[in-house]
């Protein structure tokens, strides 16, 4: 029954161990906007209602709202999803996640113990605190069940040496008692199997809220999964090229990757892998402009390029009537498009997905 207490306490703390590493990821330092000024100070010092700059590749320190700025942020760490999030002035932001383009100012709303994250963890550790029925069941069957073998135990020991069996005798036969009595499938069976099954789950990333969960996976029969990151890879790559008449499909991408290729985004980084098959060499890029959340302008060579959200593109260039009729059929199959054009008018559309 030991043993078993002990196996259970391991697996708690298996199965916790993920949501410590997540909580661990948050930024250690922000800085902070005083008097116009800006400062680094150490997260835990930072307050409700300071204004804190999250520059591009920054982490966002803690739960607010952007009060300046528009920018793409990566929420994976929280959702999966691998495409950033698109965020502007008043929309919400979570801490520890990702600023992937332009810079914000941030009012702080939640810190510390009352942030998202924090709220995530609380859940789980008291949701590791309970038990099973399973497991309830078999403490109070254990309960009862150990004193009563210890006690008939004792009884044979005496039963024995009351009969001049002798102190060997009456000691085997005791022990012997024990052995066949052992609550074996009680105190290790149960323990054991919430040990193998939370410790494996922690180590896929799957956080088990209580070995409730596991017991009631039996009268499961609808699986709902997420996606992105789960029954994808979560990388995005180039599915579908669509181009005007009289545009060449590798120059496309040769001029959309040209001015992707400083990206760290994750349609960027796609784009940019894709083009590197016909275009192991990029050409260079003049009077590079990045609008945070809407795309890039560039001159390369002779044309002015521009590459972005369609909607973004489409207000800038015009766009022929296959190439629209093409984007509402592919985005509605859940794939993201990015357009491209030069000489006023959009020349193609990117389309790419999660893998």
């Amino acid at each position: 029954v030991l043993v078993g207490r002990y196996a259970e306490h391991r697996a708690k703390r298996r199965a916790g161990s993920a949501v410590r590493a997540l909580l661990e990821l948050g930024a250690k330092e922000v800085t902070v906007l005083r008097a116009g000024q800006e400062v680094g100070i150490p997260v835990g010092e930072l307050r409700v209602g300071d204004l804190f700059v999250v520059r591009p590749g920054e982490k966002i320190a803690t739960d607010g709202s952007v009060v300046e700025g528009a920018s793409a942020v990566d929420v994976s760490m929280l959702t999966g999803e691998s495409v950033p999030q698109e965020v502007a002035e008043g929309d919400a932001v979570t801490g520890a996640t990702v600023n992937t383009s332009g810079r914000l100012v941030v009012r702080a709303e939640r810190v510390g113990a009352d942030t998202q994250l924090a709220h995530i963890s609380r859940l789980v550790s008291e949701a590791q605190a309970g038990k099973a029925p399973v497991q309830r069941l078999a403490d109070r069957i254990a309960a009862v069940f150990v004193p009563v073998v210890i006690g008939i135990a004792v009884a044979v020991a005496g039963f024995w040496i009351g009969n001049g069996g002798g102190a060997a005798a009456a000691l085997t036969a005791s022990v012997a008692v024990l052995v066949v009595a052992c609550p074996c499938s009680l105190g290790l069976a149960t323990p054991t199997a919430l040990l193998v099954g939370t410790g494996r789950g922690a180590q896929l990333g799957i956080v088990i809220r209580g070995p409730h969960i596991l017991e009631s996976t039996r009268r499961i029969d609808t699986v709902v999964l997420d996606k992105t990151g789960t029954v994808t890879t979560g990388r995005m790559r180039l599915v579908a090229t669509e181009y005007a008449e009289g545009t060449d499909r590798d120059e496309l991408l040769t001029l959309a990757a040209a001015l992707e290729q400083a990206s760290e985004h994750p349609i960027a980084t796609a784009v940019t892998a894709a083009a590197a098959e016909v275009a192991p060499v990029l050409p260079k890029v003049d009077a590079f402009r990045a609008s945070a959340g809407f795309g890039v302008v560039g001159r390369v060579g002779e044309r002015d390029v521009m590459v972005g959200r369609p909607s973004w593109v489409g207000e800038r260039m015009e766009m022929p009537d296959g190439l629209r009729k093409s984007l509402d059929d592919l985005e509605n199959s859940g794939r993201t498009a990015v357009a491209v054009g030069w000489d006023d008018e959009v020349r193609g559309l990117l389309f790419v997905a999660d893998e």
